[in-house]
């Protein structure tokens, strides 16, 4: 789906199309880049929790 929206959107800068047009606005106006709040960072966590090694059990 992804790689069809792609292809979607670089079509539409050759061709002008009202209806094509219509959809790109509206996807971008649904998927807006933002920064997020810190309440929300809160939520993401995409490398695991850090943690601190422990110095007795260092090596």
């Amino acid at each position: 789906m992804e790689k069809a929206l792609k292809q979607l959107f670089d079509f539409q800068r050759f061709e002008d199309n009202d209806s094509l047009a219509a959809l790109i606005a509206d996807t971008h106006a649904r998927y807006e880049k933002r920064e997020l709040t810190l309440d929300e960072m809160d939520f993401i966590s995409a490398a695991g929790m850090p943690e601190k090694p422990d110095k007795k059990t260092r090596r």
